[in-house]
């Protein structure tokens, strides 16, 4: 399998795409000046106790408390406590939590009054980052993920991953993180780790050791709320969790983003630097790679997948709801169970991919179509499983019922992505009237004019729809050439599948848009 990164990094956004043999299974999108990310430490406030709910609000700086449930305090709470009390008070020395004494683990059974109190200061970490109406979820059981581990402070234990299926193999490596590991720290060896000698995986435990002796300088000066740690960006993350041997290449059009991945390529993985590349084309990367025009025919409420079967995809706040449709597709001389049998097959992988892809979290609520055989249901149940082994989510899958539904819960930690690919018109803005489509070329030549005379911008590139820009490129003496040697010559016409019909953008030679588009006319 062929296995690529796409990187569209803006001033507002940076887009990451995840192609399997040039199809588009999982995007991402993270705005530039986002503030919270799964994973980051943050020094809290406990605001107020929920003894209904076992659980607290926790201040962590955002606008709605985050939620600690007592289950997440995590049962080496009173000691990470303690320690927290005694580096908070001592703002000279740092201890070393490798010599500090072990506190009696919590109960299961406790309440969250009997270990909170209002007003009081806690370590936590960011485990689901704010959904909807819901404010971030938070543990206070702290970890620091690595590539091939994750350590856990104060919980001192060796745990490897139940993926991995040799028992030798875990041994093996459980045996060489015990030799090595400091005291009061545990480890959860990752199912990447397989294979890995001791030099690799040590080198990883003090590297993330090191991240938690930072952080506790950190905390030592810091005030409630505040940031003690933050995860790497999305990007590193993404990398850290899916970069494996089959990937072939990773494309970035920032050089900053791009010098960034290629370090941390050559860290994890130095015989693939190589594959990292920057992109220096004037056509946007998503559209260079084909991206573009998956997400508008992937992410709409209808989906279609093979001979015009399609899917209609419903989101609510609880839930979401899948309905296999067979549509118009050509009947064969099997019948119509086998009919129906290959259409819920083709439905399964192409639901798996679009769960990937939109992030959908939840309960997943899949209406298959009705199959009287008993064996044809089961069939579509394990190729659901097997088409979603590889989702990174926690997930779980139930057996369909006899009425045809499927399902499924998902982990959430993110919103689900979903991308309205219905397009407003550019030009009216909704009121349903336009100027004549012959005198947009005229339109865009007093906006060029404007552009160059009056703000004296002048290397600018103009994006337009690809039939547009095809229309101002096309002959000897194109519309695009008479612009140039009228205005300037730094002007480029670049086609964006993104862009509608009548839509435009003017961007200047550091990316950044130049908004004309209020200059409704210009004299």
């Amino acid at each position: 399998m062929n296995s690529e990164l796409i990187l569209d990094v803006t001033p507002q956004e940076v887009s990451i795409a995840f192609l399997e043999d040039k199809n588009l299974v999982e995007l991402q999108k993270e705005a530039q000046n986002i503030s919270f990310s799964v994973g980051d430490v943050y020094l809290g406030k406990v605001k107020k106790l929920m003894p209904g709910l076992n659980a607290a609000f926790v201040d962590v700086g955002y606008e709605k408390d985050a939620f600690l449930h007592y289950l997440d305090l995590g049962s080496h709470y009173n000691t990470q406590n303690k320690f927290l009390r005694q580096v908070i008070s001592d703002k000279k020395k740092v201890p070393s939590i490798s010599r500090f004494g072990q506190q009696p683990e919590i109960s299961k059974e406790g309440s969250i009054s009997e270990i909170l109190k209002s007003g009081q200061e806690i370590l936590v970490q960011i485990t689901k980052e704010p959904i909807s109406s819901k404010g971030p979820r938070l543990t206070a059981e702290i970890s620091f993920a690595g590539r091939y581990l994750v350590l856990i402070p104060f919980a001192d234990k060796v745990s490897v991953s139940q993926k991995l299926k040799s028992s030798e193999e875990r041994s093996r490596l459980k045996q060489m993180i015990l030799k090595v590991k400091p005291k009061n720290f545990g480890v959860i060896v990752r199912t990447v780790a397989e294979g890995k000698q001791v030099e690799e995986l040590d080198a990883e435990l003090k590297m993330l050791v090191k991240r938690w002796e930072e952080s506790v300088v950190k905390l030592q000066k810091a005030k409630m709320p505040s940031l003690i740690y933050e995860e790497t960006s999305r990007t590193g993350a993404i990398l850290r969790d899916i970069f494996n041997p089959s990937f072939q290449s990773i494309h970035v059009n920032d050089r900053d983003v791009y010098l960034q991945i290629k370090e941390y390529v050559g860290i994890i993985a130095p015989e693939k630097e190589s594959i990292v590349k920057f992109y220096e084309g004037e056509v946007p990367i998503f559209d260079t790679f084909g991206v573009t025009k998956q997400i508008k025919s992937l992410f709409g409420k209808t989906v279609t997948f093979k001979s015009g079967a399609y899917l209609i995809i419903e989101h609510t706040e609880a839930l979401h709801v899948i309905d296999v449709n067979s549509g118009n597709r050509s009947k064969s001389g099997k019948g119509q169970e086998e009919n129906a049998s290959d259409v819920n097959v083709a439905a399964a992988l192409e639901i798996a991919r679009q769960l990937r892809l939109r992030d959908m979290g939840g309960i997943i609520v899949v209406d298959f179509i009705d199959l009287q055989d008993g064996e044809n249901r089961q069939k579509i149940y394990e190729v659901m499983r097997e088409a979603m082994s590889k989702d990174r989510a926690k997930h779980n899958i139930l057996p369909l019922t006899k009425f045809g539904l499927m399902q499924i819960t998902r982990q959430r930690v993110r919103p689900n992505m979903d991308i309205n690919t219905l397009e407003n018109c550019p030009t009216c803005y909704g009121k349903g009237e336009i100027q004549p489509s012959i005198l947009f070329t005229d339109m865009l030549e007093r906006k060029v004019d404007y552009l160059v005379n009056k703000l004296k911008v002048k290397k600018f590139a103009l994006h337009l729809h690809p039939y547009v820009a095809a229309f101002v490129n096309h002959g000897f003496y194109s519309l695009k050439w008479r612009w140039r040697f009228s205005y300037s010559f730094g002007l480029k016409i670049i086609p964006n599948q993104s862009m509608a019909y009548l839509e435009y953008s003017f961007i200047d030679s550091d990316r950044n848009e130049i908004d004309l588009k209020e200059e409704i006319e210009i004299k």
